[in-house]
């Protein structure tokens, strides 16, 4: 299962109404995580590094990531984090 990654514009930001989407947000440390269903977030604040079987993912402002149903991995945050987040 991919994470998948990307940088996306203001108009994309704009039409995915992401400012509308709650806000999570973590202080620094390490913890495992199953994703029951899809997730895709958009980081505000933060580093993290997400530890999967396939690999790691470096995770920064800007980024929009989502996170596949049935994932099971660590999250590594490295500097406190915030994100929007959407579930489904």
């Amino acid at each position: 299962m991919k994470i998948k990654k990307e940088r996306p514009d203001e108009k994309t930001l704009k039409e995915m109404a992401v400012e509308t989407w709650p806000i999570w947000q973590c202080e620094p440390s390490t913890f495992d995580w199953h994703y029951p269903e899809d997730e895709t977030c958009y980081i505000l604040e933060g580093e993290v590094v997400v530890k999967t079987s396939e690999g790691e993912v470096h995770i920064e402002p800007g980024d929009l990531v989502t996170f596949p149903k049935g994932l099971d991995c660590t999250w590594v945050v490295k500097k406190a984090v915030r994100k929007h987040y959407k579930l489904g």
